[in-house]
């Protein structure tokens, strides 16, 4: 059984596929196509990221195919417009790339996606070198885990660690991901920490908190 927080390293994907600054736009796409991804890190030397190049860095070149922008657009979509005529992953990629760490908690990695809009990160070591790919799908493996799993870490480190031993009889079930804690505790004022506690279980879908005791109860 692993302890929560669970960390991008325990789900991501560790063969990548990536290009270099000089890649061409229709090899870009013939990429994407092949590996079935939506962006590609962009890498130089000996694997260090220096961008990223996504789905929406190569649409702006069929969206302006044929058309003549007036000065409003062309000002507010300066960026679009340049990409445009983009030929190599250098001219298209977003940078710096947006990245995490193996060591980023998933609900962090969560935070970054959807903060800064994309569906992969690139994963680099403390040299800036591309160790992997974390996706949305990814991060959704943890809800993969199964019910027994699930109990015995809700047992150990919530029900153990706030309550004293022997906490028998307090009751940890666990179906389909949702918790269900029900029993008498020593101090109802620590059943909301409890419900917290199971809540920030990696793999919890819901909790359903079914505690009772007496305020300042020792």
């Amino acid at each position: 059984m692993q302890t929560s927080p669970h960390v991008v390293s325990d789900v991501m994907t560790h063969a990548v596929v990536a290009v270099g600054r000089d890649a061409p736009f229709k090899d870009i796409v013939r990429l994407m196509e092949r590996w079935k991804v939506s962006a590609l890190p962009v890498l130089e030397g000996e694997g260090r990221v220096i961008g990223v190049v996504s789905e929406a860095d190569l649409l702006p070149k069929e969206e302006f195919r044929d058309d003549d922008p007036d000065r409003i657009t062309q000002r507010r979509r300066l960026s679009d417009l340049a990409k445009a005529g983009a030929l190599t992953a250098e001219e298209l990629m977003s940078s710096p790339a947006v990245t995490v760490h193996g060591t980023t908690t998933l609900a962090e990695a969560a935070r970054i996606m959807a903060r800064r809009n994309v569906k992969r990160l690139p994963v680099i070591d403390d040299g800036g070198k591309l160790d992997g790919v974390v996706s949305r799908s990814d991060l959704l493996k943890v809800f993969l885990r199964d019910d027994e799993d699930l109990t015995e870490e809700v047992r150990h480190e919530v029900v153990d660690r706030l309550f004293p031993l022997p906490a028998d009889h307090i009751r940890v079930e666990v179906s389909d991901g949702v918790v269900t804690l029900t029993g008498w505790v020593d101090g109802a004022e620590l059943i909301p920490v409890a419900e917290r506690l199971a809540r920030a279980v990696e793999g919890i879908v819901d909790v359903r908190c079914h505690l009772t005791g007496a305020i300042g109860a020792q």
